[in-house]
């Protein structure tokens, strides 16, 4: 089955504790503080494959979390970075977050996003040493990793999108010009789920991808039939191929018919570039023709997908038609397509969870009730412990 949605749980790792740690040597009676740092926790993190088609991996891999930073040790030992969760997505995979905001557009191969960092790791009491504190008895805990409820929907990337109404042979017309395979029948919604295929120009130079997405019927851009949840993946196109059953008769009354569906969905679909394709002319006398006059209709072409008539001449104008595609954006060296991402990266905290040789202390604007409580088990504090919030002494219950 076809996915072009997900939805997914991303939970990066937490940073590891700093250590509270001394030197005990034999001829260092008095020891300074040691204690390393902790490692950063691992970030969630999406990357665009050209050789993934659809979601459907992420259908029931709903949950990616990051791994945990390392605790630091004594003798300055840092602790490691947690292991970055990376899952490949389809190009052309959108990542919203839950307020339907985009936060990534992953449109060209080996693009990257973060879309869930790892807390940072917390300090060794090694790193609060200073003149005047020379001992410090205390070391951070590490910071708890980013976690939401993400929705992932996938727009194709597709050279010329096939449209049409239902039965009028777009999968017929895939199936000849391309190495697609599509289910082929002769009753309407034969095509369930989108169908990529890749066409071979003459001379191999330069190749097309184009797209077949299930039939429109009337009513299609309000939720009606099957073609409404599948408009999106014709946003993407450059050009649509326009196929019309010409035996079914009146061309002009299908042209326009579909055409108003794609002007009431909108996203510009109506004012993309239009290859008619009269479909059909085995079943017909006299060549069909179409009574429009558009200036988006760059071409029209009369074919049968039964015998083959007039495919090689269509075959041939598709790549003097369609525009070559312009050249992917480039990513950084690290692979992420910087413009791409729209997240802004977190604040910090306004409050910080130490580790001491009684308990643990908060320092800054700590939070109330059951949050600082949720932060203090995150941070290992059990009931019983101490935990110091100004100039109070607590105990956790």
């Amino acid at each position: 089955m076809f996915h072009d949605r997900a939805r997914i749980h991303v939970a990066a790792g937490r940073g590891g504790d700093g250590a509270l740690s001394f030197r005990r040597e034999k001829f260092v009676p008095k020891g300074g503080p040691d204690g390393g740092d902790g490692g950063d926790g691992g970030d969630v993190v999406l990357v665009a494959d050209r050789d993934l088609r659809d979601l459907s991996a992420l259908s029931t891999r709903r949950w990616l979390k990051g791994g945990r930073g390392g605790n630091g040790g004594g003798s300055r030992r840092h602790g490691a970075r947690g292991d970055d969760a990376v899952v490949n997505v389809p190009m052309g995979t959108q990542v919203y977050d839950e307020d339907e905001q985009l936060i990534a557009d992953l449109a060209a191969p080996g693009a990257r996003a973060v879309v869930a960092r790892g807390g940072a790791g917390g300090r060794g009491n090694a790193q609060f040493a200073s003149p005047t504190r020379q001992v410090p008895r205390f070391a951070e805990t590490g910071r708890l990793g980013e976690e939401a409820d993400l929705e992932l929907r996938l727009k194709l990337l597709a050279d010329a999108a096939l449209v049409g109404l239902p039965n009028a042979g777009k999968s017929s017309l895939l199936r000849r010009i391309s190495n697609a395979k599509p289910k082929i029948a002769e009753y309407p919604f034969t095509t369930l789920a989108p169908v990529l295929g890749t066409v071979d120009s003459p001379d191999r130079t330069r190749q097309l991808t184009v797209a077949d997405v299930p039939g429109l019927i009337e009513g299609a851009s309000r939720g009606v039939g099957l073609g409404h949840e599948f408009l999106a993946h014709l946003e993407r196109a450059r050009t649509l191929i326009h196929v019309i059953d010409s035996a079914a008769g009146g061309p002009a009354d299908s042209f326009r018919a579909i055409d108003g569906e794609l002007a009431a969905y909108g996203a510009g679909l109506d004012s993309l570039p239009q290859i008619v394709v009269l479909n059909k002319i085995d079943l017909l006398p006299e060549p069909p023709e179409l009574e429009v006059e558009d200036p988006r209709v760059v071409a029209v072409f009369p074919v049968s997908c039964a015998t083959g008539a007039g495919i090689g001449g269509l075959k041939r104008a598709l790549f003097e038609l369609v525009e070559p595609a312009e050249p992917p954006a480039t990513a950084d060296a690290e692979g992420l397509v910087e413009f791409l991402v729209y997240r802004p990266k977190p604040g910090r905290p306004a409050y910080r969870i130490l580790r001491t040789d009684r308990g643990f202390r908060v320092t800054g604007s700590a939070p109330d009730g059951e949050e600082l409580e949720a932060a203090l088990k995150a941070a290992g504090a059990r009931t019983g412990d101490e935990v110091e919030i100004g100039d109070e002494v607590l105990e956790l219950r």
